[in-house]
């Protein structure tokens, strides 16, 4: 059993996956971020490049059997737009990212994106490609949606994400998967209990997060 949950953080380039696992590392510097991207390049799983779309190609199956021993340990933050390739048993939470297209349109010619790879970003973000690919990938429960349009959005989302990360590790790492407080509070015949939420969305772009995309 894994005493730390894997997360992964997607979405369509240019959303801030990368700028939301930097602040998560920071503040959850017990886990470890995975940037997908940078683990294709120290790995040699290149199968190729896309000229058209100036990307690189990743064998999926290899970087599946090579990631696996790290999903197993748990704890880690997973940064990448594709996010389906994961074992479902694997994976705790899905957070996708989604940016208003007027902001992505500008953040990705920010990045120099033209031609297909800038028509096929933005198509896939106004269709919500990546997020009904976690849909139907994973358990509904697991997947959820957050803005990503400002730092105070980053921030809140952020937040969010390290709430529900401690929440994981109560709730997994009881013996009888009981509440501790509901038990006591049984046994006295009395007890308040209290919920705290962050307020959800999200997040400013990363100049770094995806200057190699797969598409």
């Amino acid at each position: 059993m894994r005493s730390l949950p894997n997360i992964i953080v997607t979405g369509t380039p240019g959303t801030g996956k990368s700028t939301h696992c930097k602040r998560l590392a920071e503040l959850l510097p017990e886990y470890t971020y995975l940037s997908i991207n940078q683990f294709i390049t120290d790995n040699k799983l290149q199968d190729g490049r896309d000229e058209e779309r100036n990307s690189v190609i990743a064998n999926e199956d290899k970087l599946v059997e090579l990631i696996r021993p790290d999903l197993k340990k748990g704890g880690r933050i997973i940064d990448w737009h594709v996010c389906d390739i994961f074992p479902e048993s694997l994976i705790d939470l899905v957070v996708v990212m989604r940016t208003d297209t007027t902001r992505l349109y500008d953040r990705l010619k920010e990045r120099g994106y033209t031609g297909t790879k800038f028509d096929d970003n933005m198509d896939s973000e106004i269709m919500e490609v990546i997020l009904t690919d976690a849909r139907e990938a994973y358990a509904p429960e697991i997947v959820i949606e957050l803005q990503s349009n400002s730092v105070e959005n980053v921030v809140a989302n952020s937040a969010r994400i390290v709430e529900w990360a401690k929440q994981w590790v109560i709730d997994n790492t009881r013996e009888d998967g009981g509440s501790e407080e509901s038990e006591s509070e049984s046994e006295s015949g009395s007890g308040s209990g209290s919920e705290s939420e962050s307020e959800g969305s999200e997040e400013e772009e990363d100049d770094e997060e995806d200057e190699e995309d797969d598409e």
